[in-house]
């Protein structure tokens, strides 16, 4: 691995590391105080040379091992997350800042990550309300949905806390970011989700067999599409689409060939890509038709119009 590639690679684990740590509900060292009413769970922290302590609930067994379970975890990541910092510094990598117009995406995209995560558990299928969608991203568990869909809305969650990273936005838009996207959103279903598919599918409702990809022509096409100079947008979409044609992986394609769009048009302050809700069977319907015979200004047209919402005006 030359120095780019691995260069790439810690940027990536340094951003994931640093994801899990901020999903992490409690962050400190718990404490336990006692009164004339109890014993009650506290979390000691330091913040900005200030020691600050936080009411967390009524003490029990269970709660004081799990406050120590994060406690140990965060102090495992911050650990792993200064040493990643060291390797990319010894490397000579030292992060820039990001031009105002990305900053602004990046707010953009983190006020609007819980709808964009629901409108794709839509269109990937998964049977739940915005409602639901929220209590999961925010709490990781919710009555009344499978397993399975809980674990897919939790893993979109996870990849686009990834592309949020302003280490991560300052990477390529290539194949082994791509790479890295599915292998989160496929977490818990397949032990390496984003390795490229090495066995033959087929598409439900659909005439089109997508040959097996090959590794060099899957980086290929996408440094053609980025570098193309056709405008963000438009470069978004294609990256969009050729993911999802393509079917790269063996399960996952659309949620990653969204979130992979996305980290292109984050990254050039252009704004989001999602379908929405009520776009859904449209969509559907345009990406068969893609499929089937390769047209694809129509399906463009409607992601342009229909899917691409602005910073100036959230539609």
């Amino acid at each position: 691995m030359n120095n780019f590639e691995l260069i790439q690679s810690l940027i990536q684990e340094k951003a994931e590391a640093e994801a899990r740590l901020r999903l992490i509900p409690y962050d400190g060292s718990p404490e336990i105080k006692e009164n004339a009413s109890g014993r009650y769970l506290y979390i000691r922290k330091r913040i900005a040379s200030k020691l600050t302590s936080t009411y967390v609930d009524v003490y029990s067994d269970d709660l004081y091992q799990l406050l120590l379970r994060n406690a140990r975890e965060s102090r495992e990541l911050k650990k792993q997350i200064r040493r990643i910092s060291k390797q990319l510094a010894e490397l000579g990598f030292a992060p820039g800042e990001l031009p105002g117009s990305v900053l602004l995406n990046l707010d953009f995209a983190r006020t609007n990550m819980k709808s964009c995560i629901y409108d794709q558990a839509i269109l990937e299928g998964v049977s739940t309300t915005f409602p639901q969608t929220e209590d999961i991203i925010e709490n990781g568990s919710v009555n009344g949905m499978t397993a399975t869909d809980v674990q897919k809305i939790l893993n979109l969650k996870h990849a686009w806390e990834f592309i949020l990273d302003e280490d991560v936005l300052r990477a390529d838009c290539d194949y082994y970011l791509l790479s890295h996207i599915a292998k989160l959103v496929n977490e818990g279903f397949y032990s390496d989700g984003g390795r490229i598919r090495g066995v033959p599918v087929t598409i439900g409702g659909c005439s089109y067999i997508p040959p097996i990809p090959m590794e060099s022509d899957v980086k290929e096409k996408i440094r053609e599409i980025v570098k193309n100079g056709k405008d963000d947008v438009d470069t978004a979409i294609r990256l969009c689409l050729f993911t999802m044609k393509t079917q790269v992986f063996i399960d996952g394609n659309k949620r990653a060939a969204v979130i992979f769009a996305n980290h292109y048009l984050i990254s050039q302050g252009a704004g989001l890509l999602v379908i929405p809700e009520k776009g859904v069977p449209k969509f559907k319907k345009l990406l068969v038709k893609y499929y089937e015979d390769d047209d694809v200004e129509k399906i463009s047209a409607f992601l342009k119009e229909k899917c691409w919402r602005k910073m100036e005006s959230d539609q």
